[in-house]
């Protein structure tokens, strides 16, 4: 099992890697050619394989942290690096978006002569590298890992912007009609300011420990309630998020059981199986919390106080 696990991973990484690589240089090309042809267009759609080269390195780094071990620093391992890096990328972008956008708006007023002949060149073989990346992560990918779903539909959009190009340069080389390259650079800008907009907010959510929008804190709280008997309250709720790992902290007050053990045992289980959350501490207590004292955000006095306290038993499972 451990075997096939790491023979995926290793899979995963290699076309990972080979789709970085196509559209890194892909990207470069887009670059070189967008400035020598004068091509706005083009150099929106590098902007929007940079958001493609970015989030195959973070699908890539994020396999390669995965594989690291924890320590006592950081004892989570280094798995929040990607949501750091996706942060930094994702206002990069937006950046980026903004540049493209003012020179737009500059060009409709002072248009500049575009070559269409080369546009049109790299804009074809930009679709030609958005294709094989795109094919390079669909490739025998027995396992559905969520980093290569997201990376494959970052270039999917790309795409748009490929065909995009290719239509822009047609137009200019059969009607020398210059607007159409400053039109297509703020469409293309649209769809990178979508991505880099939902980049931003889910990074940000992560980074702020905010709860994986899978799991409805409430209805967890209510489904042990309901589903297991001895429990009669669950409270001191935090759930948050490490790479693709949610992690879960609670407090259940239960009727004192006949097996302690099999009790936190079952708890685990439900919480395993309805919400596939495999890294939770559960505390268990016998009396209800005093008051206030549960909440997370009171000095540190009253905190220390709290974790004296010898009312229930604390338990850890991973």
């Amino acid at each position: 099992m451990a075997h096939t696990h790491s023979h995926s991973q290793n899979s995963n990484r290699k076309r990972l890697a080979a789709a970085f690589a196509v559209t890194a240089v892909f990207m470069l090309a887009e670059v070189t050619g967008g400035w020598i042809s004068g091509s706005l267009a083009l150099l929106a759609d590098a902007g929007h394989m940079l958001t493609d080269a970015a989030a195959l390195l973070m699908a890539l780094l994020a396999v390669q942290f995965s594989q690291r071990k924890p320590n006592a620093r950081h004892t989570f391992g280094l798995l929040r690096l990607t949501t750091l890096a996706a942060f930094v990328n994702a206002i990069a972008l937006l950046v980026i978006t903004v540049l493209i956008v003012w020179e737009a708006l500059r060009r409709f007023y002072h248009p500049e002569p575009v070559t269409g002949g080369l546009m049109f060149g790299i804009a074809v073989a930009g679709l030609f590298a958005n294709l094989l990346s795109f094919w390079l992560l669909h490739h025998g990918s027995e396992e559905k890992n969520l980093n290569v779903r997201a990376a494959a539909l970052h270039v999917m959009g790309d795409l748009l912007g490929s065909i995009g190009a290719i239509i822009a340069a047609l137009i200019i080389m059969f009607t020398g009609w210059m607007p159409i390259d400053p039109i297509l650079s703020l469409l293309v800008s649209l769809l990178v300011l979508r991505s880099a907009w939902a980049l931003l907010r889910e990074s940000l959510h992560e980074l702020l420990e905010g709860s994986p929008r899978t799991v409805d804190v409430n209805k967890l709280s209510r489904d042990l309630t309901l589903n297991i008997a001895e429990v009669r309250n669950v409270h001191h709720v935090h759930l948050w998020q490490v790479g693709e790992k949610p992690v879960l902290t609670l407090h259940v007050q239960v009727i004192p059981p006949y097996d302690h053990d099999a009790l936190l045992q079952r708890i685990h289980r439900y919480l395993h199986q309805h919400y596939k959350i495999a890294h939770a501490t559960v505390q268990m207590e016998y009396q209800p919390c005093a008051g206030q004292e549960c909440e997370l955000c009171l000095g540190s006095e009253s905190t220390a106080g709290h974790h004296a306290h010898h009312h229930g038993e604390h338990a850890h499972h991973h």
